[in-house]
C-alpha cells in the first residue's frame, strides 16, 4: 500500500513541472495579447509530456491502491482514477485546441497516445471538429450545438418532468446512459484505415491493470472508473458549462457574447472552486467562459485572463439545492411557458441590450 502511495504521489509531483513553467512570469490579470505573446514565449513540448506521464503513472499507483487497500482501497482508487481520466480528458482538450504543445502536430500525437487511444476515444480529428468547429460558435444552439443535443437526447429538455429530469442529470449512471457508453467506446474500437492501434491500446491497459493489480485493479482501476464514474465527472462539468436552456441573447465582442451564454461556478469560495479545479473541473474548466470567450489561450493562463475580463452575468454559488443553483436554474428554464426567450431567471428580467 505505502509503495503504491508513493507511486500516485510521485506522478501528482511529476505534474507540477508543466504548473511551474507555465507560471514563470505569469501576470495576476492580463490582456489576451499579453497572455498569448508569453504563452508563445513558454510553448514546449517536454513538460506537457511529463505532465500526461505524470497522470498514468498517478493510475497505476491507485492500481496497487486498489489490489491491496481492501474494500475501501477498491472506492478510493475507483473515485482518484476517475478524477485522473477526468484530467486527461480535459488536457487532451487543450491538444484539440492546438495549444497543449508547441505544435499541434505533436499536441495530435500525444493526445491519441496518451488519452484518446487507451480510453476509446473518438479519433482527435473527429472530436476537434465537434467540439472546435460545431461547439464553439454554436454554442447554447439546439440541432447546431452537438452537446446541447447530447443533453437534450439524455431528457433534458422543456416540459420534462421532475423525475426524468433527475435522472438525466445522473444519465451516465442509468441504464440507457451505460449502453451508450459502452456502445461509444465499441463504435470507437472498430478498426479504420488509419486506426487499427486502438483497440490494442484499450487492450494493453485492461492487461497492464490485471497484471499489476489483478481483479481488483481490473475492476476498480479500469472498468467502474472508465464506464462509471468517470463519464458522470465530464457530464457534471458539461451540465455547468453554459446557461443551456435560456442563453442572454447579448451581441458584440466574443467576450460579451460568451457573458451571456457561460456561467463561472464558485466565484467567491475558494474552498470548492479548489476542489472543483482539482477534481471534476480541472486544467481550466473552472474558467470556461474565459475559454469560451478566447478558446487559444492554455489553461494556465485563463485565471489571469479571467480576472481582467470579469465574470459572466451568471455565477452561481453552487450546483445544487439553493434557489441560485445551477440546476436549479436549468429546471426553471426546462419549466419556463414557450415563447420565454430571453428572458434571464436568475436575474428576472428580459435580455436585449447589445455589449
Amino acid at each position: 500500500m505505502i509503495v503504491s502511495l508513493a507511486i500516485a504521489v510521485t506522478g501528482i509531483a511529476l505534474r507540477q513541472g508543466d504548473r511551474w513553467w507555465y507560471a514563470r512570469h505569469r501576470p495576476h490579470a492580463a490582456d489576451l495579447r499579453t497572455l498569448m505573446d508569453l504563452q508563445r514565449r513558454q510553448s514546449n513540448d517536454i513538460t506537457p509530456a511529463l505532465l500526461l506521464a505524470g497522470q498514468w503513472l498517478s493510475i497505476v499507483g491507485w492500481w496497487g491502491v486498489a489490489a491491496t487497500g481492501g474494500v475501501a482501497g477498491w472506492i478510493v482508487a475507483a473515485l482518484a482514477v476517475a478524477v485522473q481520466l477526468r484530467h486527461l480528458q480535459e488536457v487532451s482538450h487543450f491538444a484539440v485546441h492546438g495549444v497543449l504543445v508547441r505544435t499541434a502536430r505533436f499536441g495530435n500525437i500525444l493526445a491519441e497516445v496518451a488519452v484518446h487511444h487507451p480510453l476509446g476515444l473518438v479519433p482527435v480529428p473527429v472530436r476537434r471538429r465537434r467540439h472546435v468547429r460545431d461547439h464553439h460558435p454554436n454554442a447554447t444552439r439546439l440541432g447546431v450545438d452537438p452537446n446541447l443535443t447530447e443533453l437534450h437526447d439524455a431528457g433534458l429538455r422543456p416540459g420534462v418532468g421532475a423525475v426524468r429530469f433527475a435522472l438525466a442529470l445522473v444519465h451516465p449512471l442509468t441504464v440507457r446512459g451505460i449502453v451508450a457508453t459502452v456502445g461509444g467506446i465499441g463504435a470507437n474500437l472498430v478498426p479504420r484505415p488509419g486506426s487499427y492501434a486502438r483497440a490494442a491500446a484499450v487492450a494493453a491497459v485492461l492487461a497492464a491493470a490485471f497484471a499489476l493489480g489483478g481483479w481488483q485493479a481490473l475492476v476498480f482501476g479500469v472498468l467502474v472508473p472508465r464506464l462509471l464514474l468517470y463519464p458522470q465527472l465530464a457530464w457534471m462539468s458539461l451540465l455547468v458549462e453554459h446557461t443551456w436552456f435560456d442563453p442572454a441573447a447579448v451581441t458584440g465582442t466574443p467576450a460579451a457574447v460568451e457573458a451571456g451564454r457561460c456561467l463561472r461556478l464558485y466565484p467567491r469560495n475558494r474552498v470548492l472552486a479548489a476542489l472543483a479545479a482539482g477534481t471534476w473541473l480541472p486544467y481550466g474548466d473552472l474558467h470556461h467562459y474565459a475559454h469560451s470567450a478566447h478558446p487559444a489561450v492554455r489553461w494556465n493562463y485563463l485565471p489571469a485572463l479571467e480576472r481582467h475580463l470579469g465574470h459572466p452575468r451568471f455565477t452561481p454559488a453552487g450546483v445544487l439545492f439553493t434557489p441560485s443553483a445551477v440546476v436549479t436554474r436549468h429546471r426553471r428554464a426546462l419549466s419556463a411557458p414557450a415563447g420565454a426567450d430571453g428572458v434571464d431567471l436568475a436575474a428576472g428580467v428580459v435580455v436585449t441590450a447589445t455589449v
